[in-house]
């Protein structure tokens, strides 16, 4: 059984008086629309060829240019980024635990990765847009033939030497637990052979404010954006664990119950 929540993770509350909220809107709704006006053309521009294939260090200037708008974007949230460990350089099966869409900015801000997400979000207004620019797999849930296909993209991306992002849960929660993560996902790392690493998402001090990130009961995408806009800041802490790498581990079920329990330790700590 997963641990009780911190007493603070249980409310959705804690943004702060009306007039503290209308505050924070009135600087960052600007600081938004400017995050939109001229660092994304910018971020566009170094998707075409020649320019995103240019090395800089490890990475393509393509993939350090989503990085850096990422970042930015939880900057104008008021998100602080706080990163532990180290992401796998080369063909890596990502595997964390599940929020809210920030999860997707949050962990590109860290790692160019293509994610692997339910349908819909390629509707919403520019995260959607950009998650199809940051080459995401799109799933519809539900669907077997879908996610034999969403399987078969990941496994030819990953023996390409591309990495990948998954939410094994499979959806996002209310924030108060982390779910079970279902195995059959985990089948294009085995197939590869490439490492798995999980990666631990926290909100606030010590994953207080995991229950705020999360969609509420009536929420949808633009409304929690809107609330989160206006949230006061906050730790964002992503915690890149110990790799499993190809045979440490029999068959991806065990894969897919190793990377849980090291989330949930993760988040215990």
């Amino acid at each position: 059984m997963d641990p009780a929540p911190p007493r603070a993770a249980r409310r959705r509350s804690g943004s702060g008086s009306g007039v503290a909220r209308l505050f924070r809107y009135l600087y960052r709704v600007p600081l938004f629309l400017l995050h939109i006006l001229v660092p994304l053309p910018l971020t566009l521009l170094c998707q075409l060829p020649p320019l995103a294939r240019l090395r800089w260090g490890e990475e393509t200037l393509g993939d350090r240019a989503v990085r850096a708008w990422s970042a930015g974007l939880m900057w104008v949230f008021g998100f602080r980024l706080v990163r532990s460990g180290r992401p796998l350089p080369g063909a890596t099966l990502f595997v964390a635990n599940h929020v809210s869409w920030v999860d997707i900015e949050v962990l590109h801000s860290q790692r160019m990765m293509g994610f692997v997400a339910k349908r819909e979000i390629a509707s919403w207004p520019i995260v959607g847009w950009l998650a199809t620019l940051g080459q995401t797999i799109y799933h519809q849930r539900g669907s077997t033939d879908s996610l034999a296909g969403v399987i078969a993209v990941m496994l030819e991306r990953l023996r390409q030497g591309r990495s990948v992002g998954v939410f094994p849960e499979g959806r996002t929660r209310d924030g108060r637990e982390v779910g079970p993560f279902h195995a059959r996902i985990f089948q294009a790392a085995v197939e590869a052979g490439v490492p798995v690493q999980p990666v631990a998402l926290r909100y606030g001090e010590r994953g207080d404010a995991q229950t705020v990130v999360a969609f509420g009961p009536r929420e949808n995408f633009a409304t929690n954006f809107v609330r989160l806009l206006g949230e006061p800041a906050r730790r964002a802490e992503v915690h890149f664990l110990e790799p499993i790498h190809p045979g440490q581990v029999e068959g991806r079920r065990r894969l897919a119950e190793l990377s849980r329990e090291r989330i949930l330790a993760a988040m215990e700590s």
